[in-house]
């Protein structure tokens, strides 16, 4: 039986740059950075006191005002880049009604869930007792309430789940949600992550492990991708979600198409709890088992957006595992590292940089990978793009993403060439 074939109709983004997706892609095009002082808490006391944070976001008319307030951030990520997706492949209230809601679904992850509820309610059991807790705390802190609230709204009854995988968390969404397309379980799917992090206990957490950049005078140029001087990465937050709808769904409507799916990968690592093995292995492997499921040659990859978050052990070991997949094709191919500008968006940032690999296809422009002021001698060997955008016309695409726990995941994309 032949594959079905699946296509992007709808990208939707909450970011540092704003809610809308040519807004946040000019923005990398320019290579502006999104990082500001932290100013949602009292942070003096920290080495870290930066991030890619979202700033002044109204959730305008996609949500109820009195929900908006009670829901953590996430939750309402999850809620307007849904909805904003969903303008984006044409489905407004007319056409969402003519659709079959059984055959439509949403899998949308979050890697740390409602960590300003979860904060919130915890101060209020040590301050107030536990008779003063919301009820709202367990809905308002789990993983799955974004996608659920989201499908309740929309009334889709089809598969809706949540996927949490640490960083990797929005392309293991994102590739389960096709696979539900792939065995004719749905013909549409709300598919990506959102992530609200920057909070005290999300800051105190990942400066305790010791993993994020301390450069507090120089913060627009902490995140620093394969450049020596890079010291660990940058706290971003936001939403990205794709519409994903099998082929023949898609054109039965009408509905923009912006992108083919071709395939993608997950694995595991099995080697650490938070460092990626030095020699590439479980990264390099699931760029080839991500080929082999789109059935693309190797010689047909001319674009990577790579993980890159900036991290010393991380940063190499993606390299290595590029020149072990392509070895002398890695240098045709061009790569670039979405998270010098926005930071990391952990299970938000597989469905950001989706985006932006997506944009990149439609523009045939691609981002550049700034501070990158001194980089790593290793990128002797690959072709990473920086200082300013290049015009590059994408064959075949490849979104890395990788998590704590050693979870690698890759997705291919391609322009849409017709039925």
């Amino acid at each position: 039986m032949a594959k079905k074939r699946i296509v992007v109709t709808g990208m939707g983004v909450v970011s540092c740059f704003g809610n809308d997706v040519d807004l946040f892609y000019e923005q990398l095009l320019a290579g502006n950075s999104g990082v500001v002082p932290i100013e949602e808490f009292p942070c003096a006391e920290y080495p870290t006191r930066f991030a890619g944070a979202v700033r002044s976001f109204d959730v305008g008319d996609y949500m109820d005002k009195k929900q908006a307030r009670r829901v953590d951030p996430f939750i309402r990520y999850t809620i307007v880049s849904g909805k904003k997706a969903l303008e984006s492949a044409k489905l407004d209230a007319d056409a969402l009604n003519k659709l079959d809601k059984k055959r439509c679904g949403i899998i949308i992850g979050s890697g740390m869930g409602g960590m300003s509820v979860f904060y919130d309610g915890v101060e209020t059991i040590l301050t107030k007792g536990y008779k003063r807790l919301t009820p709202f705390f367990v809905p308002y802190i789990i993983t799955n309430m974004g996608g659920a609230l989201l499908g309740i709204d929309l009334g889709f009854m089809g598969p809706n789940f949540s996927i949490s995988t640490a960083c990797a968390t929005s392309n293991y969404c994102i590739q389960a949600a096709a696979e539900q397309i792939q065995q004719g379980k749905a013909d549409v799917m709300l598919a990506g992550g959102a992530e609200a992090p920057i909070t005290p206990t999300g800051l105190a957490g990942f400066v305790a492990i010791g993993c994020l950049s301390t450069k507090n005078e120089e913060m627009t140029k902490a995140s620093r991708p394969w450049d020596q001087g890079r010291d660990g990465f940058v706290m971003g937050e936001g939403a990205g979600v794709l519409v994903l709808e099998s082929l023949e769904h898609a054109l039965a409507r009408g509905a923009p198409i912006y992108a083919e799916y071709l395939g993608g990968a997950i694995n595991c690592d099995a080697y650490h709890m938070t460092s990626p093995r030095e020699d590439g292995l479980g990264v390099a492997s699931c760029m080839e088992d991500a080929l082999a499921a789109a059935g693309v040659a190797k010689e047909d990859v001319n674009y990577i957006n790579a993980h890159a978050t900036s991290t010393p052990a991380g940063d190499l070991c993606e390299i290595e595992a590029i020149l072990k997949v392509f070895g002398p094709h890695a240098k045709k191919i061009k790569i670039n590292g979405t998270k010098s500008m926005i930071g990391h968006c952990l299970g938000a940032a597989g469905g950001l940089e989706a985006i932006a690999t997506i944009k990149a296809i439609l523009t045939g422009k691609i981002h550049p990978t700034i501070n990158l002021d001194n980089p790593d001698p290793i990128l002797q060997s690959v072709d990473v793009v920086s200082d300013k955008a290049q015009s590059h016309q994408i064959r075949v695409a490849l979104s890395n993403s990788f998590g704590f726990g050693g979870h690698n995941s890759t997705l291919v994309f391609a322009p849409f060439k017709g039925s």
